[in-house]
This record gives structure tokens, sequence and C-alpha cells, in this order.
């Protein structure tokens, strides 16, 4: 399953880096999104594989942070990459003769770097606050990771200050990104309902069909863990739900832009048949 997620996105990557024919901003942020992808279910997976296989549990506490911190960095990252790709929807869709002028490579290439950069500041302020806590030298987190709402909860010290921040972090990780996103489209729906006939209402919506599927996909099953957990306050379940949109979740993103999108399919074609 790792490796069909791994090669999945890689050949997203591949098929847009290579076919000229896909060098638009829309592909440009995919093969971002993918090699996201790649690294968000790379921080959990094989560490998870390779505890199945020497039957150990055990993590160091700089091993827990490494993980913990690329987490948030690729989690935050897939939520940013999300939103200005639904930002290039909107502007492909109401703005369609300004598009290229609009999305030039200058501004996708800054988008890209300010939604890392953001990321990279999420997951330090999110580590700083761990850190400032204490905890037992010897604690279990009934997990397959290092999940960060876990390890807050395992401290044995003061954590009103640090909960406030968190409350900061997730706001930008989060709810901002969302926000983006229900605007976005809120645009996008107002300007297709304008359209007078029903087959450029259906062209329009399928332009943005395979990215709002990836949206409900993440944010759906990230919302499910959260009501889950706060609803059952199970470990076990969080967990097992956790599994959803760490592991399904970057493995289906290929599948669905692969199986909607004429362009992709192509594209991947002309790359198996150029190593075949």
């Amino acid at each position: 399953m790792y490796l069909v997620t791994v090669l999945g996105n890689l050949l997203i990557i591949l098929a847009v880096s290579s076919d000229s024919h896909l060098h638009t901003p829309m592909y440009f942020f995919l093969s971002n999104l993918s090699l996201a992808d790649i690294g968000f279910t790379s921080t959990t997976v094989p560490k998870m594989i390779w505890d199945i296989h020497t039957h150990s549990r055990v993590i160091s506490y700089g091993g827990c942070l490494t993980q913990m911190s690329f987490f948030m960095l690729f989690g935050c990252l897939d939520s940013l990459l999300l939103t200005v790709m639904a930002y290039d929807r909107f502007v492909a869709i109401c703005h369609p003769l300004q598009y290229l002028v609009i999305m030039n490579p200058q501004l996708c290439g800054l988008l890209v770097f300010v939604s890392f950069f953001t990321s990279l500041l999420v997951s330090q302020m999110h580590n700083s606050v761990v850190l400032q806590l204490t905890y037992f030298k010897d604690v279990k987190i009934s997990h397959f990771f290092c999940e960060p709402s876990q390890l807050l909860t395992l401290a044995c010290s003061d954590t009103l200050t640090n909960n406030i921040v968190m409350y900061f972090v997730d706001a930008i990780s989060g709810f901002l990104p969302i926000s983006g996103i229900f605007f976005s489209y809120y645009k996008i729906v107002s300007s297709i309902l304008r359209v007078p006939s029903s087959g450029g209402k259906y062209k329009a919506f399928s332009t943005c069909g395979s990215h709002l599927s990836v949206v409900c996909l993440f944010y759906g099953t990230a919302l499910g863990v959260y009501l889950s957990s706060a609803a059952s306050h199970s470990p076990k379940k969080e967990a097992v739900a956790s599994v959803v949109y760490t592991v399904f979740t970057p493995m289906l993103n290929p599948f669905i832009y692969s199986l909607r999108n004429r362009d992709i399919k192509r594209a991947m074609q002309r790359l198996l048949s150029k190593t075949i």
C-alpha cells in the first residue's frame, strides 16, 4: 500500500514534468501536492512497517519530535496547496481571459514557496510548544505514530499557554485554508450558475471535479478523526481513523486525478510507452 502511494504520486510528478502540454499552473500545483503526499505518508508508514517487522514499538524522544515535525510540515503543506489549487480553479473559471496573466510562473512559484514557508513555520511553532512541556521519563502513546494531540495530553505540566498557541497553529493550518477553499468555490458556483447552457455548466464543473473530490477526501477524513476522538475518547479508534487520512488519502489522490483527467491519462501512457 505504501509502495502504491509513492509510485502513484511519483508517476504523477514524472508525467507532469515530462509532458510539455501539462506545464500549466494547475498541473504544477498538482505535482507539488503529489510531492507533499509522498512526504506526508513517508513520515509515518515506514516506521509503522518497521515496528511491525521488528515487533518493536519504541521511539526515542528526538525521533518522536522529528516525526511530529515532518508530519505537521507535510500535513499543513497539503492543506495549503489544496487552498492554492482552489484559488487556481477560481481564476480559471471566473477570470478565464486573464488566467495566464494572473497565474504567471512567478506567482505560482511564490504561492508554493509561501505555502512551504508557512508550513515550516507552523511545524516549528508546534515543536517549540512541545519542547516547553514536561513529560515523565517513559510514556505510552496509544497511536501508530507521534500524533501531536496525543503528546499534548501526555504532558504533566501546565498547558494553558501552550493550548492558546496550538489554537493559533490550528487556525493557520486548518481554519484559514478551509475558509479560502469555501470562498473560492462560492465564487466558482456563483459564476457557473450564470452560464446559460447546461453544457457550459458541466464543462466548468468538470474542471474542478478532481480537486473537489480530493478536498472532500482530505478534510472529510481529518474531520472524521477529530469527531470520532471527541465523541468516543478512544485512542484505538482514533488511531484506526488516522490510517485513513495518513495512508488511504495520499494513495487515492493519484487515482482520482488520473481516472478523471484525460490529459494525465495520456501523459502517463506516453511516459510508460517510453520506459517500456
